[in-house]
């Protein structure tokens, strides 16, 4: 066998090896140091000092800087001796700004709670940490990024400022100098204007959101994030399997910038036809708590998933844009216009039912503000009842479809008798087989002599089903089920944490099933699907919004009561006759393959 060494008992050769390199290393970083000192001028500390804040701009003159042979330009330096931060705040937010690289260290929705209870901080802390804060500068030099973060501003405010109000930071250090100015107003919009200048020259700085909004706290909320933007009246939705880092998109843009599931922070600059985006995909660590299924403790992993940022600028170097940083409330994002007289409603993605889904809120929303005002506390389970009245209203409309395919299903079934004749007659072929399109030909012109539709029982199921699909995405896209709590359900957004709505979904459906009659339906097949059903409409609700399983469970329960009803009408009680009869008749015949034995009188 090989020999197996202990590295820390290596020979005098090792350890001379090992000395050469470090003595090496060590030559080469100071070598570096000395380097950059003689090519660039000192950068301030961005480290707090024990000196008061500078409010004022320090201007020291210096000798010319040659930029290129024939022009010099004076080098000026603007900057501020400590870290100090400035506080802007409306009704809606209340942002926190660090002279540090001029950038946002937190931006508060007042409105909005995160999971503790909390106002929610919509920077993600984390990744920002890592990946840069909001309102930073990206240019496509690493190493000037990092300086334009590092570098203390001059800010022109300090303390608290109450919008509307402007606040510009400056920064100059040799042939760089830095502006950057923020207006805000009375909504979830502001407006930024930043310019980066290098020997007096425009440097292509791009307004960045690098890494993530601070709601995106679970797995779920994760794989919502998007990139969002709208190109020539073309929106984009892209995930960020489909996001290539750094990657430079050209306009026009009238709008561009990222969102999860609630909340978006996104571009609307002044100049579309000038405007760049750039899109980032960074993987953070993240820890998932599971609880447990029984009454132990909850078991906690770690799991990496992608964070998106985005950075919007001007391809002249000089970005002008508004920023919308909020939630994606349809009634907010509808007023928020872009420059081309569009708006951010396309921000709203209710996924491949989108048109229905869209609409489905609306009428959600509608029955809402009937019941809100009735209330103290309009999130006190009011959006829950909200489901269950317009639960209730979509199935009294669906009544009457419903009467419709059950008069439809007792046509098939007088005939049901002919049609088994038929398909005697033809002993059954294979569907490859010629004789089976005979066969069909002639079912469905007996059909409609008798005036039976083939779709006519099918209907009220093949509008059910786009309804519920667009419910299932609707359910997880809108900001106003977020946190609404019913009963026992803190959150009509997440799923149910008892699993009690997952559990009565298998009931209510194996119920629905079992009433409502199958004419026409191989009794095997009827039993297995009375089974899986319930099962599927179970699993798809266990870890899935508890909205959806109580607009299901309503749904259900709302579908029972009314076939009870109608079983016990003249066609229901035909119906059953009819299904017994064929039952008995079935039971009588002899069954195929089986010889009948008879006996000697």
């Amino acid at each position: 066998m090989p020999e197996i060494r202990n590295p820390n008992q290596g020979g005098s050769q090792d350890s001379r090896a090992f000395l050469v390199m470090m003595i090496v290393m060590l030559g080469v970083i100071f070598g570096l140091q000395y380097w950059r000192a003689q090519r660039n001028p000192p950068v301030v500390s961005p480290h707090p000092s024990s000196q008061p804040a500078t409010t004022a701009a320090t201007k020291a003159p210096t000798a010319a800087t040659t930029a290129s042979p024939g022009k010099a330009v004076a080098a000026t330096t603007v900057a501020a001796s400590q870290i100090a931060t400035t506080v802007v705040e409306n009704e809606l937010y209340r942002i926190t700004f660090s002279n540090q690289g001029g950038q946002v260290t937190s931006w508060i929705l007042k409105k909005y709670k995160d999971d503790a209870g909390h106002p929610l901080d919509i920077v993600h802390q984390g990744a920002a940490r890592r990946f840069g804060f909001p309102l930073s500068l990206y240019t496509y030099d690493d190493g000037l990024n990092q300086q334009l973060a590092g570098a203390l501003y001059v800010a022109s405010a300090g303390g608290k400022l109450e919008a509307p109000a402007t606040l510009s930071f400056k920064y100059a250090l040799g042939n760089l100098s830095v502006t950057k100015t923020f207006t805000f107003g009375d909504t979830y919009v502001i407006h930024a204007d930043t310019q980066v200048l290098r020997d007096g020259v425009p440097v292509r700085a791009l307004l960045a959101w690098p890494a993530g909004l601070g709601d995106t706290d679970t797995p779920m909320g994760y794989a919502g994030a998007q990139i969002d933007s709208d190109s020539n009246g073309k929106v984009q939705h892209l995930a960020f399997k489909k996001i290539t880092s750094g990657n430079t998109l050209n306009g026009p843009f009238s709008f561009a910038g990222m969102s999860d599931q609630y909340f978006g922070a996104v571009f609307l600059p002044d100049h579309p036809d000038d405007a760049t985006l750039v899109a980032f995909d960074h993987m953070v660590d993240i820890s998932v708590v599971r609880p447990s299924f029984l009454a132990g403790e909850p078991t906690v992993s770690s799991k990496q998933l992608p964070v998106l940022g985005a950075a919007m600028g001007s391809i002249t170097g000089h970005t002008q844009t508004n920023l919308f940083v909020g939630p994606k409330a349809i009634t907010i994002l509808k007023n928020i216009h872009t420059a081309d007289d569009g708006n951010l409603e396309p921000l709203l993605d209710f996924g491949f039912f989108g048109p229905i889904g869209k609409y489905l809120f609306l009428g959600l929303r509608m029955v809402h503000s009937w019941i809100a005002p009735r209330q103290a506390t309009p999130n006190n389970y009011s959006w829950g009842w909200a489901i269950v009245l317009f639960t209730l209203l979509i199935y009294t409309v669906l009544l009457p479809l419903r009467v419709q395919g059950m008069k439809s299903a007792l046509k098939m079934q007088r005939i049901q008798p002919q049609i088994d004749a038929i398909k005697a007659k033809y002993k059954n072929p294979k569907p490859t087989d010629p004789k089976a399109g005979e066969m069909n030909a002639e079912i469905m012109a007996m059909q409609k002599a008798n005036g039976v539709s083939m779709l006519g029982g099918c209907i009220p199921s093949l509008i059910q089903l786009p309804l519920l699909f667009a419910f299932f995405t609707m359910m997880t896209k809108v900001v106003e089920l977020r946190q609404a709590h019913f009963f026992w359900l803190p959150d009509l957004a997440a799923a149910d944490p008892y699993h009690i709505l997952p559990i009565l979904m298998v009931a209510t459906s194996f119920l629905a099933q079992f009433y409502t009659p199958s004419p026409g339906v191989d009794p095997q097949q009827q039993k297995m699907m009375a089974f899986i059903m319930p099962a599927f409409s179970g699993y798809l609700t266990w870890n899935y919004s508890s909205g959806l399983a109580l607009y299901w469970n309503v749904g259900n329960i709302v579908m029972i009561v009314t076939q009870l009803v109608m079983n016990q009408t003249s066609m229901g009680r035909e119906m059953r006759e009819i299904a017994a009869k064929r039952a008995r008749r079935k039971a009588a015949a002899p069954k195929p393959g089986v010889k009948t034995i008879q006996g000697r009188r």
